[in-house]
């Protein structure tokens, strides 16, 4: 960083280049946790998704059990649970996995990830079940088998109904992502709430922080829009 703006930065308490360094080390962590959140969470909620729609109920039964115990509470609660708990199952300190756990980020991951991955689940899940009966239909009369009617029929086209359910769930994991700093993760947030700490300036900490959000909630609505236009591009009238 050149000198003129450091000399400029450190001219006041609160922006100065070590606060900026903080904030840019809790925004790196804040992507990163909402990032592996969603991506383990998508891959775990599709197949969770499809069996959900399977008529046998001891297949389903116990998907509809998780999906509604992490849909049911709230997300700091499983937080703390898995967080505070984790370390309480007798003989894990004297494992490998103690050594994973101990660190906050592992918990925070685990606890978005199920939660994300229960109301991906029923978004995917709505989304199949929405699929038109005379769509399925044709395609058993072509003689598609189930896989390759799910393959080619069904989950494409969930796809094109879930996209904006599932942009709204994107931008809840981030906005939710601020309580991982209650597990002394130093995100976005555990980062302005050590600057605060230190400087007891909260409305500069905070309001900094939450503009930070507003840009990456930005950034997220611009890319699902045009992911939305490129999935529905086929439903746009062709120009005479």
């Amino acid at each position: 960083m050149p000198d003129f703006i450091s000399q400029w930065l450190n001219q006041n308490d609160i922006f100065t280049v070590m606060t900026l360094l903080e904030y840019w080390n809790g925004l790196v962590t804040t992507v990163h946790l909402v990032f592996l959140s969603l991506l383990i969470g998508l891959v775990i909620a599709l197949p969770l998704a499809i069996l959900r729609t399977v008529r046998n109920p001891f297949v389903s039964g116990p998907i509809w059990v998780f999906t509604y115990l992490f849909r049911g509470t709230p997300l700091l609660i499983q937080l703390y649970i898995i967080y505070y708990g984790i370390a309480q199952i007798p003989g894990i300190q004297e494992t490998f996995w103690w050594n994973v756990f101990r660190e906050p980020f592992y918990p925070a991951l685990l606890a978005f990830t199920l939660n994300t991955a229960a109301y991906t689940t029923e978004i995917i899940r709505g989304a199949i079940i929405a699929t038109p009966v005379g769509e399925i239909e044709a395609a058993k009369a072509y003689g598609m088998s189930w896989m390759l009617r799910m393959r080619r029929i069904i989950l494409p086209n969930a796809a094109r109904r879930a996209v904006q359910a599932y942009s709204n769930e994107v931008i809840f994991m981030l906005h939710a992502s601020a309580i991982a700093s209650v597990v002394t993760m130093v995100d976005l947030t555990g980062a302005a709430r050590n600057i605060y700490a230190r400087t007891y300036a909260p409305f500069d900490a905070f309001i900094f922080v939450a503009l930070i959000y507003l840009m990456l909630t930005f950034i997220l609505v611009f890319v699902f829009r045009k992911l939305e236009n490129h999935l529905l591009r086929h439903q746009r009238p062709v120009n005479s």
